[in-house]
């Protein structure tokens, strides 16, 4: 019984002997540091996506291509964009793509962003990276180049099967074993 006095006395001494620190902790911003981190880690990482990304603009399309030296079609971009910029290994293909991270709608699209589409008769055979503004890129067919597209054109439009986040406000480092896990 004689700590509860003791303890009631000691903060009471405290809350009464720091006024200006209680002032300035409900001036403090809504978002917790851990969250600002990681909403700066997000924007870190969507920013370097679409970097990279860029970076790959006028690359050649050849299908199956992997690699820009010799070409890509549009996995091979994706997969080279992950790898550079985030450390991330993809599978190979879109449709395999099209099972990782979560779904998003159209509406929600963010930079980093994974788009598929149906351009072959069957759902997930075409993937870009969203990069903001309505625009992704992709690499587009044979005789083509990596390059920027609107996501709103009428093509793509028609074609559009959905998106994925592989990165996000609350998983910024993604790991492989997460992606694969999160279906």
């Amino acid at each position: 019984m004689q700590i509860r006095p003791t303890v009631l006395a000691l903060l009471l001494t405290l809350c009464l002997s720091h006024p200006a620190h209680a002032t300035e902790d409900a001036a403090a911003p809504a978002i917790p540091p851990q969250e600002e981190t990681t909403l700066d880690d997000y924007t870190s990482a969507a920013g370097q996506l679409v970097d990279q990304a860029l970076s790959y603009l006028g690359i050649r399309y050849r299908f199956g291509g992997a690699s820009p030296e010799t070409g890509l079609d549009c996995s091979g971009l994706v997969l080279n964009v992950f790898r550079n910029a985030v450390g991330l290994d993809l599978p190979r293909t879109a449709r395999e793509m099209s099972r990782l991270g979560d779904k998003i709608g159209r509406q929600d699209l963010k930079p980093g962003d994974l788009v598929f589409f149906n351009t072959m008769r069957r759902t997930f055979s075409h993937v870009g990276i969203y990069l903001g503004d309505g625009k992704f890129v992709h690499a587009p067919a044979r005789g083509g180049k990596v390059r920027l597209e609107s996501i709103s054109d009428r093509y793509w439009a028609q074609r559009f099967n959905g998106a994925r986040r592989l990165v996000d406000e609350t998983r910024p480092a993604v790991e492989p074993a997460s992606l694969l896990s999160a279906r």
